[in-house]
């Protein structure tokens, strides 16, 4: 008797909000993405007022940045170890806090901007806990043949949120005040803005209906922190994507010197850094909605190469142009080649990843994002005070290039991925020593 093959699940568009609880947490995503890009601006404006100074804006990523630095691995534990719901819920409920001091600030302001810093540190460690912990909660929401269509469109509401929060924040800025709302300067109205859409977050996640994933009661120690270190690092096919994406995005980076572009090289103001800036957001907004109708699968692993390899080669394109549309489709290409390689890297992260290491394994990887991003401008600003903008951003798509070419090579398992799919990717690493470890350390 001949056995009948099992069909195939169909995916369509939008096969990932047939899941309710998937549909309410991208809605509390999407608001509250757009009242944290607004805060940003919000922050900005009233740290600038207060020192007039460029390093002090600087500062403001460092000081969102240096608790994940602190913490993240101690949140990957916890997000391992306890409910991922709650951890996520706790944490928004302490930036809502936060948010409510910066609120404070700008309707009583002292002169002094180390509050703020403060406040912003505390955010940090708000989002080094959350970071993980939302990042392993997603699988739960969805049956597991709908994952990179959720992880595609989760990329779509952060882009729409990323686009729109500033713009929101700038709209705010503009209303007319009078009477005792002088005195917000604009800011606190962004800040209230920003507390509704956190408290928006906070009701509709707690609406879900996901049960708690089984958790792996770990001893908590040194040990079991780093044991996503030492997952990632025996696990070739994930420590590849990991440093294609850190090396590419540290070289190839331009947005920091967007400004230099704008007024010196293309003569064209403040209007056109506007453009500019939205440029990869549009050109990752577009791929990601191609992505939801084709999406990926088969040969992920060639394909994330290939996009992180178009991704320097149109920044070398950039860095050497020297007319606007040139320089924005340039842009648009950066961001749609960086939104590829985001998709499958995420896709692999969460799949090649057992459940219970999920939240460890996250953690590390926004190390790597972080550092990534904010080491990112650090190098473009650096090598472009040595040798000039333009070679700084050649050099830097020539970098991501090379990086391209040595992750083919030294990362086999990475080249060869092919479906992007738990049973095609997790056989390599389910049976892993350090999965064997963990369990023998559980707390009885």
């Amino acid at each position: 008797m001949t056995e009948v093959a099992e069909e195939a699940p169909v995916i369509s568009p939008g096969s990932a909000f047939l899941s309710r609880d998937f549909r309410l947490y991208q809605t509390a995503r999407l608001l509250v993405i757009l009242g944290a890009e607004a805060q940003a601006l919000a922050v900005a404006w009233q740290i600038y007022q207060i020192t007039h100074s460029a390093l002090d804006l600087g500062l403001t990523g460092l000081a969102l940045y240096a608790p994940v630095l602190l913490f993240m691995l101690a949140a990957g534990h916890v997000a391992d170890r306890y409910d991922r719901r709650t951890i996520i819920l706790v944490c928004y409920s302490f930036q809502a806090c936060c948010t409510l001091a910066l609120m404070r600030f700008a309707m009583h302001p002292n002169g002094r901007v180390w509050p703020i810093f403060a406040v912003l540190f505390c955010v940090g460690t708000g989002r080094a806990f959350s970071s993980p912990a939302a990042s392993a909660f997603l699988p739960s929401l969805i049956p597991k043949h709908h994952f990179v269509n959720a992880v595609t469109w989760g990329a779509i509401v952060f882009q729409i949120a990323n686009i729109a929060g500033p713009s929101v924040g700038g709209l705010l800025f503009t209303l007319p005040l009078t009477g005792f709302l002088v005195r917000w300067n604009g800011a606190a109205a962004v800040y209230v803005f920003s507390l509704l859409t956190l408290i928006a977050f906070l009701v509709l996640v707690g609406m879900m209906r996901t049960r708690p994933v089984r958790v792996v009661k770990n001893v908590f120690n040194l040990d079991t922190m780093l044991a996503g270190f030492r997952y990632v690092l025996r696990t070739r096919l994930l420590l590849g994507s990991f440093m294609v994406d850190l090396f590419a995005v540290l070289l190839g980076g331009a947005t920091a010197l967007l400004p230099i572009y704008a007024t010196v090289i293309l003569h064209a103001g403040p209007r056109a850094l506007g453009l500019l800036r939205a440029m990869p957001a549009l050109g990752a907004l577009m791929v990601s909605l191609v992505i939801t109708v084709r999406p990926v699968q088969r040969h992920a692993g060639k394909r994330m190469l290939f996009a992180v390899g178009i991704y320097g080669a149109a920044t070398i394109f950039f860095g050497l142009s020297h007319t606007m549309w040139i320089s924005l489709l340039a842009l648009v290409i950066v961001g749609a080649s960086d939104m590829v390689s985001v998709v499958i890297r995420a896709s692999i992260m969460q799949l090649a990843t057992p459940p219970g290491m999920r939240g460890r394994v996250s953690a590390v990887n926004g190390l790597f994002v972080g550092a990534s991003n904010e080491l990112g401008g650090y190098e473009s600003g650096q090598t472009a005070s040595w040798w000039g903008a333009v070679p700084a951003v050649v050099v830097g798509g020539i970098g991501s290039l090379v990086v391209t070419l040595l992750a083919a090579t030294l990362f086999p398992a990475l080249r060869k991925a092919d479906e992007l799919t738990a049973e095609s990717l997790m056989p390599a690493t389910v049976q892993h020593p350090v999965t064997d470890r963990l369990e023998s350390s559980r707390v009885p």
